[in-house]
């Protein structure tokens, strides 16, 4: 599905980068190939401005994975060079309970919900068929189900006002009436829509990864939505191979250390622009033929014009190299952002009439060796770039946050520190020092040490000839500041060991009730961290979501401003801790017959089912179908014998006896019209009765 819609951009100062010449190009083409060397100095501002951060993310990644660096030096005499991974496991734990709560429910944690005073939609209309009647219906003159449903169909896809008398505002409130709620019902719809795509696009999967990077570097970022051609796998009759496309919305992570945002901004909402670096390999540069708006010349100049990968020299870090060598491997600049209207006219971009009294415009730009691969406008309306940046924890002060593995840099060097003394000084201190005075021994023979070694001495020496001193052992004050230094571990991360399933916990962790006091007081950091996912991932996500539907209508058209999107991250971990608890508690109170009235008890129902990751649409009836299904079982009811009185069932039949048969009577099997005949005709005749006349009475299905 090709997306050509142009965007309404924001007026915005002229950017004060000059252009310079491109330096591929004859003089003639200078001002076409102008735009390629303008987003690779925006590239290498970018580049030199977050330097500091990539030493802090590459000391984070070899804390968790071991690592000393380079600027760590050891001695000759220090022996052990042990490094003791606990950012590894606090890292772990962090993602681990930050993925339970945004997966505790059966979906992904964004949702569309009914504000308040829906725009464009009614909350609640009714249809009383008792009042309207059908022409075409000659049985009784009333209108049908189906016609409700026909009507109704066609109230909730518009959500405005249809010209039909029969279809009243406000929720019924006689006994025929059927009430419909076509914002919540569309509201539902969309929700559905919307995770179906989640799904589709494997965003859990994704989710987890920037969540994992969030936990060890301070920032995870998603891109998305984009349109994106999915393969689904397809044989014909024949037993050919022949695929379905079909164009959905995708989202994906993107790795921090490919993420090179607009310098001087301090969140996505004031970024300018943004650079997204590709590694690209001469198929996967060609596979871009397939995608809309790439030209298929410049991407065979960029490919013939050889490799032009840089090696960063975080990347060697990352792969544990030494040296760098020659990648056979392309790099690509994907430019998200504002430019000067009157450069991307001269890059031969089509400007539309409405953007004539503007300075700049917003574009999606692809280039590689001075190529423009890509030039369109932003097809998003409205205008906005197609990244998320979530903190772990907000620094207002720059772009990017700050990490679980940053917060606990110094005590994990602390703790490698005092556990690297504590090995040699076990090392040491286990063995004898030796001291040999040789003028007492007989010269020539060997001086090795060993279980029943035997040394000669010299006739009439005095004094002894051999000394064993012992190094005195330090190891338990090591260990003692190493234990100190994991416990200010915990108060740095906010992460405590037995949060993790670390035991030792003594005072008032003792008990249950105090461990459990302890576990709510822990969670509190993760509820922070959950509410910063809502706020700088969710919330925008799901936004752009509805946004990418309302604007390239893959499936039907809803109405304007009838929705409001929420994030459900806080939600599920309230979910996890009380809400059902809660529920069932707020039922309890309100049993009395007096407050029954004023409850919303399918709203109830529909929560304790969502809590306990049960599906409630499959699970539970509308309030249509319920009041159909209770007026259903009253008539079946109705139409059943009435129980038997206590004292005729104290009476036993003939051949029982203390509630068990006798072997006479067990011998002979029950016939027809007896209790306990379980053939055709059998049981009680009232019963027998009661349920042919609820079929003839089409309650009950023949």
């Amino acid at each position: 599905m090709a997306i050509m819609s142009s965007s309404n951009t924001e007026q915005m100062p002229p950017d004060s980068t000059d252009s310079p010449n491109s330096m591929y190009l004859d003089e003639a083409d200078d001002d076409y190939y102008a735009l390629t060397d303008w987003v690779q100095s925006k590239f290498n501002k970018s580049d030199t401005w977050r330097e500091q951060d990539e030493r802090r993310w590459l000391k984070a990644y070899r804390n968790y994975r071991g690592l000393y660096g380079p600027d760590v030096k050891f001695t000759e005499k220090e022996k052990s060079q042990a490094f003791i991974k606990v950012t590894k496991t606090k890292v772990l734990a962090a993602y681990a309970q930050i993925v339970d709560v945004l997966f505790a429910g059966a979906k992904f944690p964004v949702g569309v919900d009914v504000p308040n005073v829906p725009l464009g939609a009614e909350d609640s209309v009714y249809i009383d068929p008792k009042e309207v009647k059908d022409p075409a219906n000659n049985k009784n003159n009333v209108i049908s189900r189906e016609e409700i449903r026909q009507r109704l169909g066609l109230y909730q896809k518009s959500l405005s006002r249809v010209e039909d008398d029969s279809i009243n505002k406000g929720p019924g409130l006689t006994a025929t009436a059927f009430t419909f709620e076509p914002a919540k019902d569309t509201a539902r719809a969309m929700e559905k829509q919307i995770h179906d795509q989640l799904e589709e696009s494997n965003a859990s999967t994704h989710l987890r990864n920037s969540v994992f990077d969030m936990a060890l570097f301070g920032t995870g970022i998603i891109k998305g939505p984009f349109a994106y051609d999915k393969e689904y796998p397809h044989w014909s009759e024949e037993g050919e191979y022949s695929p379905e496309f079909r164009t959905i919305p995708k989202i994906e992570t993107v790795s921090i250390w490919n993420f090179y945002p607009d310098p001087d901004a301090k969140s996505m909402d004031d970024a300018e622009f943004v650079i997204e670096r590709h590694r690209m390999s001469r198929s996967q540069l060609r596979a871009l033929k397939n995608r809309p708006f790439f030209r298929d010349e410049a991407i065979e100049e960029a490919i013939d014009k050889g490799v032009n990968y840089t090696q960063k020299y975080w990347e060697q870090a990352l792969e544990d190299q030494q040296t760098s060598y020659q990648i056979n491997r392309y790099e690509v600049l994907e430019y998200w952002g504002v430019i000067d209207k009157n450069l991307a006219e001269e890059a031969d971009l089509e400007i539309p009439a409405q953007y004539d009294d503007r300075d700049q415009v917003q574009i999606n730009a692809w280039v590689c060796n001075g190529e423009i691969l890509r030039l369109v406008l932003n097809p998003f309306t409205p205008s906005r770039i197609p990244y998320h940046s979530v903190p772990y924890e907000v620094n207002p002060y720059s772009f990017f946050g700050v990490g679980l593995a940053e917060n606990m840099e110094d005590t994990q060097e602390i703790m490698n520190g005092f556990m690297r003394m504590a090995v040699d000084n076990a090392a040491l201190s286990s063995n004898l020092l030796i001291e040999i005075d040789e003028t007492n021994l007989v010269s020539g023979q060997s001086l090795d040490i060993y279980p029943g070694k035997v040394f000669r001495r010299q006739a009439g020496a005095p004094g002894q000839a051999i000394f064993g001193t012992k190094f005195p052992n330090v190891t338990n004050e090591c260990l003692m500041m190493f234990d100190k230094a994991r416990q200010l571990t915990d108060e740095a991360t906010g992460m405590p060991s037995y949060a993790h399933g670390i035991s030792g916990v003594m005072g008032v962790g003792r008990t249950a009730s105090g461990m459990s006091m302890l576990m709510g007081a822990a969670a509190q950091n993760i509820k922070a961290i959950v509410r910063n996912i809502d706020d700088y991932l969710l919330a925008p996500l799901a936004k752009a979501l509805f946004a990418f539907n309302m604007q390239f209508n893959f499936d039907q058209k809803y109405a304007q401003g009838a929705f409001e999107i929420t994030a459900k991250g806080t939600e599920s971990l309230m979910r996890n801790e009380v809400r059902s608890q809660r529920l069932l508690q707020f039922m309890q109170m309100t049993a009395n017959p007096i407050m029954t009235p004023f409850v919303k008890y399918d709203y109830i129902l529909r929560e304790l089912a969502a809590s306990m990751d049960l599906n409630e649409d499959k699970i539970l009836n509308d309030p249509r179908e319920a009041a159909i299904q209770a007026t259903l079982m009253a008539k079946i009811a109705a139409l059943m014998p009435p129980p038997v009185p206590q004292q005729q069932q104290a009476a036993q039949p003939a051949g029982v006896q203390g509630g068990s048969m006798s072997p006479e009577a067990a011998t002979e099997p029950p016939v027809p019209q007896e209790a306990g005949f379980t053939g055709g005709g059998g049981g009680s005749p009232q019963a027998a009765a009661a349920v042919q006349q609820a079929q003839q009475q089409n309650i009950l299905p023949v």
